[in-house]
């Protein structure tokens, strides 16, 4: 069996303040694959932090991260319109949702990513990759974070090649470190996302090559 081919970095941009997290992003973005525009700053910014990130980085993919749940049509139509490469939907939109947000991400040449909770539905999961959702997120949630779980595990890798094994790119995120990176060795993960630890660094550009560096080495 090949090895799974190196994971894309997103960077998760959540603040309240555009020009706040451009700073760092600026500086960072050489080594940025995927640019989130997190569900904190489009509530504060709206969408105008889709659009003038994508004004600054035509070239870049763009998660608007919305996590939609319902109003599928609508909501996914003003974000890929905004400039948005992909969209997010929460796990717990009815399908019918599901169905609008993927017929009006094919309409732009988009992208829709699932964002599951600590636990998900084998089942389920297999009709959104049947309706044409591209992406899922295996995520540890701010909450367990802060409950002090730092850990990343055998189940959660279980997870990402179940996922994978369905024809999803696997995103994860959560507070991910540079070391918590070699757990996933050899698993096919297709985008690892971090935030704080690029966005909150004193040099961000050096700690977005560390992910890098890391990536290559633990997919190599």
């Amino acid at each position: 069996m090949s090895q799974p081919t190196k994971p894309r970095l997103q960077v998760a941009l959540d603040a309240t303040d555009l020009a706040e997290v451009l700073r760092p992003l600026n500086r960072a973005v050489d080594q940025v694959d995927v640019i989130e525009c997190g569900t904190i700053l489009i509530i504060a910014e709206g969408l105008r932090a889709v659009r003038e990130i994508r004004a600054l980085y035509p070239d870049k993919t763009i998660l608007a991260d919305v996590r939609i749940a319902e109003a599928g049509s609508l909501i996914s139509r003003n974000c890929f319109e905004a400039g948005a490469s992909w969209v997010s939907v929460v796990a717990g939109a009815s399908m019918t949702t599901v169905e609008q947000v993927v017929k009006v991400a094919a309409e732009y040449g988009g992208e829709v990513q699932i964002e599951l909770g600590e636990g998900y539905d084998a089942d389920q999961a297999r009709q959104w990759r049947a309706l044409g959702a591209q992406h899922v997120i295996v995520k540890r949630s701010r909450d367990r974070e802060a409950a002090g779980d730092l850990s990343w595990g055998p189940d959660d890798v279980a997870r990402v090649h179940e996922l994978a094994g369905m024809g999803f790119t696997v995103t994860v995120t959560g507070g991910v470190r540079v070391s918590d990176l070699d757990t996933f060795a050899g698993a096919p993960v297709g985008v690892v996302i971090a935030g704080r630890s690029i966005v909150k660094a004193d040099d961000p550009l050096a700690a977005a090559t560390e992910f890098q560096d890391k990536l290559r080495e633990v997919w190599s």
